[in-house]
């Protein structure tokens, strides 16, 4: 008898986990209605967002299109909803009230205007997330707008942990190529994100982060993919960083003039960076040192194995230097915040 009340618990036990799985993955994915895809996946995303926020407001990391055609990640608080997936797809279509919001910071939405998202689904075993747009979807600019459009999406839902692929669906069809030859046949992953064109000094992709400016007078970090012949790890990026010239206008770095990368360590989650330079004065400003160290701790905010940052100067600590800030730092979480 008392086997068989451990038994019945258990059974009980079992059966609430599941109806509460399955709502979690409501709450990511759909709306009120059903989507038109069977959805498997767990409740990971909706325990961090609670955790994170406290609240019904979430911290969302969106894509726009800024005035030279790169995308931008913007964080922005959007209402916890049951659906929070679709509801960040949401947020980026175009709507008079998102363009004229995006506009005063030099930024557009990315997803055309009378986009409808019909369904998701993400399966928790491969990470695909499959997302059904109706036919307004396809209806961009170019090819510039087109391609940031899709990069946009991938990169939105990515940034939910349990998401690492987006396959894109039109009308509930796969297609081949949109309209200017976008290529969405089949899933795509996180990668690549502003590629510059090819420039022959080799087939390695580093991510690096530079600043734009728009014509309103705001600026935004842009992440940039760049080619090396060298391996993609912390030093490489600090180099193409701190050394990188990069031929496109408008794009520059927090790195002021005489500064140089010297010995880089990582130690127990901690990035020990030493800056060197003939002349201290000229990162000798608080205003001027802060905007270099989040330049680079941004940069590389994409090893997840980092946590935080130390910063020296020629082998000595900021005190020794006599510069005012702060040698450990966090790693930035967001880019843009406005």
């Amino acid at each position: 008898m008392k086997a068989k009340k451990i038994i019945a618990i258990l059974l009980m036990i079992a059966l609430s986990v599941s109806v509460y799985g399955c709502n979690a993955i409501k709450d990511l994915v759909s709306d009120e209605e059903e989507p038109d895809i069977e959805i498997v996946r767990s409740d990971e995303d909706q325990e961090e967002s609670e955790e994170e926020t406290g609240s019904n407001i979430r911290d969302t990391i969106l894509y726009f299109q800024n005035e030279m055609g790169y995308l931008v990640p913007v964080k922005k608080q959007i209402p916890w909803e049951t659906g929070i997936a679709k509801a960040a797809l949401r947020n980026m279509i175009d709507t008079p009230a998102i363009r004229d919001d995006m506009s005063t910071i030099g930024l557009m939405p990315l997803i055309p205007s009378g986009t409808e998202i019909s369904g998701m689904a993400i399966d928790e075993e491969s990470g695909l997330c499959k997302v059904n747009f109706n036919k307004s979807f396809t209806e961009t600019v170019d090819k510039v707008h087109e391609e940031n459009l899709v990069k946009g999406v991938v990169y939105t839902l990515t940034e939910f942990p349990s998401i690492s692929k987006v396959q894109i669906l039109i009308d509930g069809k796969e297609m081949a190529n949109l309209q200017h030859g976008t290529e969405i046949s089949s899933a795509i992953n996180r990668e690549d994100i502003n590629l510059l064109e090819a420039n022959g000094e080799g087939n390695n992709d580093v991510m690096v982060y530079y600043k734009a400016v728009s014509s309103s007078g705001y600026e935004h970090y842009v992440p940039v993919t760049v080619q090396t012949n060298k391996e993609n790890n912390v030093n490489t990026v600090l180099s193409q960083l701190f050394n990188g010239k990069v031929n496109v206008a408008g794009l520059y770095t927090e790195i002021p003039e005489g500064v140089s990368l010297g010995n880089v360590e990582v130690k127990d989650g901690i990035a020990y960076i030493d800056i060197t330079t003939n002349n201290e004065e000229v990162i000798a400003q608080q205003v001027t040192f802060d905007r270099m160290s989040r330049n680079i701790g941004l940069t590389i905010s994409q090893f997840n194995d980092i946590l935080g940052l130390e910063l020296s100067i020629n082998g000595k600590t900021l005190q020794e230097a006599g510069i005012e800030g702060e040698s450990s730092n966090t790693i930035p979480v967001f880019a843009n915040e406005y």
